[in-house]
């Protein structure tokens, strides 16, 4: 039987958080996840799910395939089962690959240990098959092993992905303190915005929010913008299954009309490279890009959706005496010119966030890189709220 068609456990990886987000976007792939964890959900399939998985998962960070469970006390004990696991199998005569690893173990004390051992396993195993040394090294860019390690038990996977899933491919100028792709998917799935009314992106920066809304009411998927994954360096990879994963993400792509997708920052420099990366992306022509500060951003009257702002707060970048103008500012921002819509302000300070003058409806639990954020949902009401609750 083809490696491609064996069934094992799957899991998919993503930044902590963000699981409920990957959930969904499994979910209406038509995979039934049977454990969602806090940095990732598992499942179970073949490697052929994997390439589709790869191809189609905005919030995903990996693809692990799972190939063994072990027992294992020191580096040792790896060297000696991963010395009789059947890496010829997998991984083709000629083909080079990379290591990597999650190490909880008292016998190690650095993870590159952990990979070594892995990697000598491999590296004998296939000298003693071939006679000949396999190339590796530390780029992910042929077959990738994953060990994860904890205590006494291990496990062995194949990364499908190779590079992180995270970064999306399009963006080729990212920018001041950037946004991660995956994270940018995963705010928007958690607002409201329905992925086809008005999505308004003041202070849009390098432009990934934005984009990453234009991919989500295109259907576009972040496999178009990759040609390089793991899996395609795998022993029994045919073509023909990438193929017919790609054409289907093509055929999946809607026609998008009217829709009102607005980014605007006050640096033409910002703008310049938000447009470099939407041509990218391919989606340059259903955004609206404008050079003005962030209260001067038209807001559309019809069909009204969301603001989102992804403002600084203070940890990288910005001055925090003028941030707390600026945050004050943007609640007025909301109050006056946003009436009817649902505003977000993605932010990594609390105390900032006071300075908005409006409460929150929801704050919505992220990480940027190891910064504690939250999502800030604001309804924004025409007229008072009792109007709006009798409508």
């Amino acid at each position: 039987m083809s490696l491609f068609n064996t069934t094992s456990e799957i899991t998919i990886t993503c930044h902590k958080r963000v699981a409920p987000y990957l959930t969904r976007e499994v979910s209406e792939l038509g995979y039934k996840i049977t454990e969602t964890f806090i940095t990732g959900v598992r499942m179970q399939g073949s490697l052929t799910d994997c390439i589709r998985l790869n191809l189609n998962l905005r919030c995903a960070s990996q693809v692990l395939f799972k190939l063994d469970d072990f027992i294992a006390r020191n580096g040792d004990d790896v060297y000696e089962h991963l010395k009789h696991t059947p890496w010829e199998d997998y991984i083709p005569k000629d083909t080079y690959f990379s290591v990597t690893s999650n190490v909880f173990n008292d016998s190690i004390n650095n993870s590159m240990y952990a990979n070594l051992r892995v990697k000598d396993a491999i590296v004998d195993r296939l000298r003693d098959i071939h006679g000949q040394r396999p190339e590796t090294g530390a780029e992910l860019r042929g077959v990738v092993v994953h060990l994860f390690w904890k205590n006494n038990d291990a496990s062995l996977f194949l990364d499908t992905s190779g590079d992180s899933l995270g970064r999306h491919g399009y963006r080729k100028i990212p920018g001041r303190a950037p946004m991660l792709e995956s994270l940018a998917a995963a705010t928007i799935l958690a607002s409201t915005w329905d992925r086809t009314s008005s999505f308004v992106n003041p202070m849009c920066g390098s432009g990934t929010l934005a984009i990453e809304a234009a991919l989500l009411a295109k259907n576009a998927a972040p496999g178009l913008f990759r040609s390089n994954y793991a899996f395609m360096h795998l022993k029994g990879f045919e073509q023909r299954l990438y193929d017919r994963a790609r054409t289907e993400l093509e055929t999946q792509m809607k026609i998008t009309g009217g829709i009102k997708i607005i980014a605007s920052d006050y640096s033409k420099g910002a703008i310049e490279n938000a447009e470099r990366n939407a041509i990218a992306a391919g989606v340059y022509d259903m955004i609206s890009f404008q050079v003005c500060d962030f209260a001067d951003t038209e807001i559309p009257q019809d069909h009204k959706g969301v603001v989102f702002i992804n403002p600084e707060y203070g940890e990288r970048l910005g001055d925090l005496k003028e941030l707390e103008e600026t945050y004050a500012r943007m609640g007025d921002f909301f109050k006056k010119q946003c009436k009817g819509y649902n505003g977000y302000i993605f932010t990594g300070n609390m105390d900032l966030a006071k300075k908005v003058g409006l409460k929150a409806k929801r704050r919505i639990e992220f990480y940027n890189s190891k910064i504690d954020c939250r999502l800030l949902e604001y309804d924004i009401y025409e007229g008072t709220k009792k109007i709006k609750e009798e409508a």
